[in-house]
């Protein structure tokens, strides 16, 4: 909607028209610059041009080959390379290649011809004596803002687009960086394809790299397009030819004076527009039987060879969190040294009721907040890679849960072990494969709900303090500070949905639930057995173990589903 001010002013529209009138052509083997002043809509007509518009209100007509544009035809096709340069930190140049060769070439591409292409393509930008570097990320580890952005180019070209938009290429580099990438560029450009890009202030080198020229004014119209011609000469008399407009000074930048000149200019010849509108004769309309290049199960062992390559190298997440729990083991197994054989009094065995419900809460919320950022950073690459048509969402999330699995058992393994022998459990097989089984289900949930708040918040500062809110209320209700029979019948169901409750019944139901030993309870009644006193004071039952295996299965399934739908339903970046 309009601001109060410029309703004051007197304006009476309700929207705010950001294009008006833009009318203009983008050929193969040409290559467009797209300019204009700060807020003359250059992002914004490039960003509808290529369906990345995700706001507003399009009117209009869009012909590709003289037919009406088709979004999901034209992702296809096309591909868009955004001014930041977003590619996953951990894998290499060349696997990023392949990654995106292999979900957006046809599925009649054999795997020989993808390798061979993705070669191909890194020849073209000259990314061959780095394709073993990883990526990194951008200004701290990795490669360098002018060899991402070639990273950039090489991504989208990989899926051998007809048409390629580029945000401002050189944006934020020096003389040289720039001019490797306008290099890169025009070598695109020299294999036939159609090349837009919108460009900032350009120095006279890169200017005259263009062929062709779209400029636009403030308030979204057009005021050229046409051919630059040789040393700009062909815009130069253009704007020459118009009153008013002063010649041009000797080695001036052609760009910076057609910019200052610009708001004197008159629209341009539409002839070439209308012939391009109408399709050649007999020509037949672009048409895919599938919106994606690979079918589900091949989107998702790509996306699951990528994320797998991403957690292998991600020393900082995974060391720190194996790290961190054999540390806890540690110290819960020697604080707690040998207790677990203890239960001759209720002292006795709460200490032990502590010791179970201490370890579930500290590997837990660690697990839950290092997973985090890990998360987020890969969404971010997630919606360019969504946006350019590689896969669907579902495939992308159910990889990166696959991914967590082994990794989970891993530690769980070795901590079941420690904290098990350490405590001084009851060594007897069913007993320790209990432990390892709820240990396992009770990490991978605190894992899963980590990555669910990052789903649902903007960013993994929002979604830490979405997680931390409930961390408080799963201790409360966890049973253990307030027996399930003291809880009030008012919150009875908070209980039954906490996670950490049934983490609790199971791991104490599991290891005393069997007991018939007798147990010191001072007031309480007479040879009163631990598995009586579990249950009048707990209210653990030690035939519910079925019920609790299953719902201890269901909470990282639920938590998974979650992340996955909402990494499906869900855009936090809006253009």
């Amino acid at each position: 909607m309009m601001v109060q001010e410029m309703r004051d002013q007197g304006v009476q529209e309700t929207r705010l028209q950001l294009l008006k009138g833009v009318t203009s052509t983008f050929r193969p083997g040409v290559l467009t610059a797209l300019m204009g002043v700060s807020g003359a809509g250059k992002t914004t007509l490039m960003d509808v041009l290529a369906g990345r518009k995700t706001g507003g209100y399009i009117e209009g007509d869009i012909r590709v080959s003289g037919f009406p544009k088709k979004q999901e035809t034209f992702a296809r096709i096309s591909g868009y390379c955004e001014q930041t340069d977003i590619h996953s930190p951990q894998v290499t140049v060349r696997e990023s290649l392949i990654f995106s060769a292999f979900l957006r070439l046809a599925k009649e591409v054999s795997k020989e011809e993808k390798m061979m292409f993705v070669d191909q393509v890194m020849e073209l930008v000259e990314l061959v004596d780095l394709k073993d570097a990883i990526v990194g990320l951008p200004g701290v580890t990795g490669l360098s803002t002018e060899q991402r952005k070639r990273l950039t180019i090489a991504v989208e070209l990989v899926a051998n687009p007809s048409i390629i938009f580029m945000d401002e290429p050189t944006s934020g580099l020096d003389a040289r960086a720039a001019a490797i990438v306008m290099r890169a560029v025009r070598n695109t450009v020299d294999t036939g394809r159609t090349v837009v890009c919108t460009i900032h202030q350009p120095s006279i080198d890169i200017f005259e790299a263009f062929d062709e020229l779209l400029l636009m004014k403030r308030g979204g119209q057009v005021i050229y397009s046409g051919p630059l011609g040789r040393n700009s000469h062909k815009i130069v008399e253009y704007f020459e030819a118009i009153p008013g407009v002063p010649k041009i000074p000797e080695k001036y930048n052609p760009a910076t004076w057609m910019l200052e000149a610009s708001s004197l200019a008159a629209e341009r010849n539409k002839q070439l527009v209308q012939e391009l509108s109408v399709p050649p004769q007999g020509a037949s309309d672009l048409y895919f039987a599938t919106q994606f290049s690979q079918d589900t199960w091949g989107q998702y062992k790509s996306c699951l060879w990528k994320q797998w390559w991403t957690y292998w190298r991600s020393p900082d997440y995974n060391v720190v969190r194996f790290i961190f729990t054999l540390a806890t083991a540690l110290m819960i197994g020697s604080v707690f040294w040998q207790i677990g054989g203890k239960r001759s009094n209720v002292q006795d065995l709460t200490m032990v009721l502590g010791a179970i419900y201490s370890a579930v809460i500290f590997v837990g919320v660690n697990n839950c907040s290092t997973v985090q950022p890990m998360v987020a950073v890969e969404r971010t690459v997630f919606y360019r890679e969504k946006a350019a048509g590689m896969y669907s969402a579902i495939p992308y999330a159910i990889s990166q849960v696959t991914c967590e699995l082994p990794y989970v058992f891993i530690q769980t393994t070795y901590y079941s072990l420690i904290v098990y022998a350490m405590v001084g459990f009851e060594w007897k097989a069913s007993k320790f494969f209990w432990f390892l089984f709820i240990n396992y289900t009770s990490f991978l949930y605190w894992t899963y709900y980590g990555m669910m708040t990052v789903s649902l918040t903007p960013n993994h500062q929002v979604a830490s303090i979405f997680a931390s809110a409930f961390y408080g209320i799963f201790n409360l209700f966890s049973g253990f500070f307030i027996p399930r029979p003291k809880i009030p019948k008012w919150w009875i169901w908070y209980y039954w949905i906490c996670p950490v409750a049934w983490t609790i019944y199971g791991l104490i139901t599991s290891q005393y639930g069997d007991v018939d030993t007798p147990i010191a309870f001072p007031g309480g009644p007479p040879n009163l057995t631990v598995k009586q006193y579990l249950k009048d004071q707990y209210g653990f039952e030690s035939d519910f173990m079925g019920p609790v295996a299953a719902v201890l299965v269901i909470f990282p399934v639920f938590f998974a589903f979650v992340f996955a739908f909402c990494i499906r339903t869900l855009n936090f970046q809006t253009r």
